[in-house]
């Protein structure tokens, strides 16, 4: 189809709006984490490194960051596992309630936050008596950390089909053998754009985690929305926001990259 000179235009300037009013607010945070004032008077008169250095040593916030890390990482597990042997079973074998099996899966990603923290709050305490904790926010976030692998990985099952498992099995090659020199490695990189977005996804979740973290723990987005207003550390909240600005475009370039730029099946005979 082709593309008329003043589409082509509109379809371009429309393009720049459109990431203009994404990422303009999110340089501004970047800026404003070296502005010299408090009040991140616009434009800034001075810059400082004050702020990035108040950041490295608050305790808070610290604190909040290996509870994340730890949490995105326990749940990603989670997520890696439970979510690979899901895509094996609904991809590889048929049963009945197959499709609806499928869309259950899916379903958290789907529902608003706030319904399944409440959903989440309720079982914890009600149903089963847990104390609301580390273990209950893992819990929450593996919920729909599993989603994102689940995808990736029956995504790469439908396109690598079953033929090389099959001739590895004709060969002689044991079940074990076959998934470890054939199957992993087909899969491999869908596992791990998975895992990089389901830690992405936990690391950012704030509104379930609410629900499920309890009193005695607090993730870093928590932490930045209870200081968010306080004057004295809104300087070191922006800072925090900045850097999660960074980092955060690691996992999600490093998961594309993988899923989207894989190499086919037979490539370079």
């Amino acid at each position: 189809m082709t593309i008329s000179g003043p589409t082509r235009m509109v379809l371009r300037i429309l393009t720049i709006v459109i990431l203009a009013f994404i990422y303009i607010p999110l340089l501004l945070v970047l800026v404003n984490s070296f502005n010299v004032n408090k009040t991140f008077a616009w434009p800034p008169r001075d810059f400082t490194l004050e702020w990035w250095r108040r950041a490295a040593e608050s305790q808070g916030a610290l604190d909040a960051l290996w509870v994340s890390v730890r949490v995105g990482l326990v749940a990603t597990v989670i997520a890696l596992v439970l979510g690979t042997m899901i895509a094996f079973a609904l991809q590889r074998f048929s049963f009945y309630g197959r499709d609806s099996v499928s869309l259950l899966v899916i379903l958290p990603i789907a529902l608003p936050g706030i319904v399944t923290g409440i959903a989440l709050n309720n079982a914890f305490r009600t149903i089963f008596g847990f104390e609301l904790g580390f273990g209950t926010i893992v819990i929450a976030h593996a919920t729909f950390c599993i989603v994102t692998v689940f995808n990736n990985v029956i995504a790469r099952l439908r396109r690598t089909g079953v033929h090389l498992e099959q001739a590895s099995a004709d060969l002689g090659a044991s079940g074990f053998t076959t998934f470890r020199l054939v199957t992993f490695p087909l899969i491999r990189s869908a596992l791990l754009a998975g895992g990089l977005l389901a830690f992405a996804l936990s690391f950012d979740e704030i509104i379930v985690t609410t629900f499920t973290a309890g009193a005695n723990q607090q993730t870093l987005p928590i932490w930045i929305f209870n200081n968010l207003f306080r004057p004295n550390q809104a300087p070191i909240v922006n800072v925090v926001a900045a850097a999660l600005i960074v980092f955060s475009v690691i996992p999600v370039w490093l998961a594309q990259k993988l899923s989207g730029d894989a190499e086919p099946l037979g490539a370079g005979r």
